[in-house]
């Protein structure tokens, strides 16, 4: 039997979830069905234990920030980023305002953003940022200091115990947020449940994605409780597979997918044990990265809220696995190599020694070094109240590239097919808290026609109050939107 759709989302996590719903709104008689490979929503990279940083809104991130030889700051990342988030709060906003989702606990909640670094060199870094960010809206509220008591009373579990001459700075965010991405996606997935024309297959393996001559694509699936095999039609496919979106690509064959290939980045945290010490501490404080780490191995002393229950992670620590999923197979990388990725891959890793430098270095790290660079950040921290847990695992870009063969490329990226009835999100961080541009942008690229209509116009600035604006510019529009979202988030005020 052969079940037709008009939408095919492969993967429960939180772009599927939020392209989901875009199209639920949009087009409320839609036909949309929902395949994921385990038996639980969110399990994988949306999961909150699995999310190496969440609220990323380029606030305290210094990697979104680069500086050059000539201590130039490029902070174009940064309020694209920033950008992106209040677009995400605002879609947040309007699910929670007509009750599309409910969640035990909110999955928002405040805690400032900060940066905190050592040295004088990096002094000038900070202080540099610090005045390119404040000359635009999103950042106008940004404290800084290099004053050892005024940092003290932001942070005092950092401070208590620290060398007073030591030459730190710090910038601080305070309407910075934390959010548990596997909360708000399962309560999506909850509300689609819910809709006519929606179903929800969770338990079920994609084996094969195939063009057919009638313009639809062809699915073969397996229940994996029952190991029966199932065929499926769709008009559009979108594959948000988190680290199997790429073998997934491979399995369509559309042209636009050859070239890419993955490396494969896994995470680890030391997870605070001792309530005291979870409790001196309320804050998202950033550093920077190793000189060769990837970015997304920014340290960061976190507090969390984890359904209703605060909690304190130190991390991360990069180590590497061939899989591309936390519950996927060692095989993972040797099975997505290919004659179109091998030149790439190869490439791309000839030009990354530092990288794989680091990566061999952190998986050779005692839990005693790994605890040093904790006590950089906590200088009173004792080993018996921490423990070592394993974060989700990350998959990043590697692609063609004119010079250098193969380039590895941080962030995300859209992999669409030619008619644009297939697009594959490939990629890593900052993706959970730029879900909704990310998937405003698959709606542009797949869409294009449908997006200019007045009804999805209508329907999408009702969704996002700045939708089609700027607010990096805009201070009042910028103002307008957080006010916003902050009181239906209930958040404090700004």
């Amino acid at each position: 039997m052969t079940v037709k759709q008009d939408f095919t989302l492969i993967g429960a996590g939180i772009m599927s979830a939020t392209l989901g719903v875009l199209l639920k709104q949009l087009m409320p008689d839609a036909k949309i069905a929902i395949y994921e490979r385990l038996n639980k929503v969110a399990a994988e990279s949306s999961d909150a234990w699995n999310n190496a940083g969440t609220g990323h809104s380029a606030f305290c991130e210094l990697n979104y920030t680069p500086d050059d030889e000539n201590g130039n700051i490029d902070i174009s990342k940064a309020l694209k980023i920033s950008e992106q988030f209040e677009i995400s709060k605002q879609f947040w906003a309007y699910l929670v305002k007509n009750n599309l989702v409910q969640t035990k606990t909110p999955f928002i909640n405040d805690i400032d953003h900060m940066s905190f670094v050592f040295g004088e060199g990096n002094q000038t870094f900070l202080k540099n940022r610090f005045d390119a960010l404040t000359a635009y809206p999103m950042f106008q509220d940004m404290k800084h200091s290099e004053d050892f008591n005024e940092i003290a009373s932001w942070v005092p579990l950092m401070m208590a115990g620290r060398d007073t001459s030591q030459k730190i700075a710090a910038t601080r965010m305070s309407i910075g947020t934390d959010v548990n991405f596997g909360a708000i996606t399962r309560s999506m997935i909850t509300y689609l449940e819910g809709c006519d024309g929606v179903e929800i297959h969770l338990g079920h393996q994609v084996e094969d994605i195939e063009k057919r001559d009638n313009d639809s694509w062809e699915i073969e699936l397996t229940d994996l409780d029952t190991d029966q095999e199932k065929t499926i039609k769709s008009k559009f496919v979108f594959i948000g597979a988190g680290g199997g979106a790429l073998k997934l690509l491979e399995k369509s064959n559309i042209p636009e997918g050859e070239g890419y290939g993955g490396f494969p980045v896994s995470g680890e945290f030391l997870k605070c044990n001792n309530q005291e010490v979870i409790l001196k501490h309320e804050a998202k404080v950033y550093g920077k990265a190793e000189e060769g780490a990837p970015p997304m191995s920014v340290p960061h002393l976190d507090t969390r809220m984890l359904n209703g229950e605060r909690s304190l992670l130190f991390g991360p620590y990069a180590g590497f696995s061939t899989k591309f999923l936390k519950n996927g197979s060692y095989l993972d990388l040797p099975l997505s190599l290919d004659a179109h990725n091998i030149f790439p891959m190869i490439s791309a890793g000839i030009h990354n020694i530092s990288l794989t430098k680091y990566l061999i270095e952190q998986v050779m790290q005692s839990p005693e070094e790994k605890f040093e660079a904790l006590v950089k950040y906590y200088p009173e921290a004792k080993f018996e109240d921490w423990e070592l847990i394993t974060a989700g695992q990350r998959v990043q870009i590697i692609k063609k590239d004119k010079e250098a063969g193969g380039k590895l490329q941080f962030g995300t990226e859209i992999v669409s097919s030619k008619d644009k009835t297939l697009a594959a999100l490939l990629g890593a961080s900052p993706g959970a808290s730029t879900a909704v541009s990310i998937m405003l942008n698959v709606l542009k690229e797949c869409f294009p026609e449908e997006l200019k209509s007045a009804a999805w116009q209508t329907k999408l600035s009702e969704m996002i109050p700045c939708y089609g604006q700027s607010i990096i510019t805009d201070g009042a529009l910028c103002k307008s939107t957080r006010e916003y979202s902050t009181a239906v988030l209930k958040l404090e005020d700004i």
